[in-house]
């Protein structure tokens, strides 16, 4: 495997196929990266980019143009992500033009942190969609002329959250572009976006990163100490977002409610059981919600397992919970329970009652032990 990928954790296939193309020269001009949000999309765009404009002559130069890439500098590279709309904005306005001083500061920050580190994740308040008026920018972008440059990329992130406008308008960047530049799209929704845009793409699919390589990511990249990101990476779904949002939310804490409200729901004690989304509801953190249900779901996933005579446990500290419940429930039947879980955790879209999902939660668990 060439050296292209030093420092990239996983995707083994996706290496590959980049280092083909890059090789061969054949570059396709516009690229759709999908997968689990997490798993290294964005970072392989920008070291794709970076590789490509190796092949310069002038390496002193290219060193130049790639820390520029590094650092998201335009017009070498165009990184397009969501960001919030300003007050009284119109689709005439730039991007952040009528953005706040203290929301551009934040943009600042957050993209610092990103050039730092490449698997960190950029997050601003109320960032719910990409812009039409990021999107018409990048015609600016294309008829600028840069010689000393071999490839310039377009990298538009959670592309999922463009608009039909947004949409419609980047299609018609993407029919004529000129030579040299590359458009990345990465998400984890391919599906939302137009079967013309899809089309005129090649598809990457990523995968999701193995237990070893989540734990590396949160040691190199995030300076997470071994033990923790030892217990984390089975937990975080092969998702490095997914990951240091358990670090966010206290993984250890998130454990100890996890087993609790199991306890206390299988025990039929609602208010005990209630008591432990306190916290959670009172916050109306629906991020926080979630990652509970997810837990809880692992923990059934273990005890069915159990019963299966696998031994290899997520909740291997918790083993003697696990080990009572199977003497106490030995015929008890898991998959609806599984699946009535994974409805309510995707229902938090929609914008429903966090009180009434958490209820239904406790209900759901209580009825699997209940008499008929």
């Amino acid at each position: 495997m060439d050296n292209f990928w030093n420092g990239i954790y996983g995707q083994e296939s996706v290496k590959q196929l980049l280092s083909g193309l890059i090789n061969s020269s054949k570059i396709p001009h516009a690229l759709l990266f999908t997968g689990l949000e997490g798993v290294g999309k964005e970072f392989f765009a920008l070291r794709f980019t970076q590789t490509l404009n190796s092949k310069l002559e002038d390496k002193n130069k290219a060193v130049l143009i790639n820390s520029y890439i590094s650092n998201f500098s335009e017009p070498y590279i165009k990184y397009i992500f969501p960001l919030p709309r300003g007050k009284n904005e119109t689709e005439g306005n730039e991007p952040t033009e009528k953005l706040s001083q203290d929301e551009i500061q934040l943009i600042r920050n957050e993209l610092k942190q990103k050039t730092m580190n490449p698997y960190y994740r950029i997050s601003i308040p109320k960032a719910t969609n990409i812009k039409v008026n990021s999107i018409r920018g990048i015609k600016k972008f294309l008829y600028l002329d840069y010689s000393d440059i071999l490839y310039r990329t377009i990298l538009i992130s959670d592309a999922h959250l463009m608009n039909d406008e947004s949409q419609n308008a980047l299609l018609k960047a993407l029919e004529e572009p000129p030579e040299g530049v590359i458009f990345i799209l990465t998400t984890p929704y391919p599906s939302i976006l137009m079967e013309t845009i899809r089309s005129r793409c090649w598809n990457i699919n990523f995968r999701p990163l193995s237990y070893s390589d989540i734990k590396n990511i949160l040691i190199n990249y995030f300076n997470i100490e071994q033990e923790l990101a030892q217990k984390i990476a089975p937990f975080a779904g092969g998702s490095i977002s997914n990951a240091f949002r358990l670090i966010e939310h206290d993984f250890e804490m998130l454990l100890e409610k996890t087993i609790s409200i199991l306890r206390y729901s299988f025990g039929s004690k609602y208010n005990s059981a209630l008591d432990q989304f306190s916290e959670f509801i009172s916050e109306k953190n629906s991020d926080s919600i979630k990652l509970l249900i997810q837990m809880i779901i692992i923990w059934l996933n273990d005890f069915q397992k159990f019963r299966l005579g696998i031994r290899e446990f997520y909740f291997a500290d918790h083993l003697e919970t696990i080990e009572k419940f199977n003497q106490r429930f030995p015929n008890i039947e898991l998959n609806d329970i599984v699946y009535k879980l994974e409805k309510l955790a995707s229902v938090f879209q929609n914008n429903v009652n966090i009180n009434l999902v958490v209820l239904n939660i406790i209900f759901e668990l209580s009825a699997l032990v209940s008499p008929l």
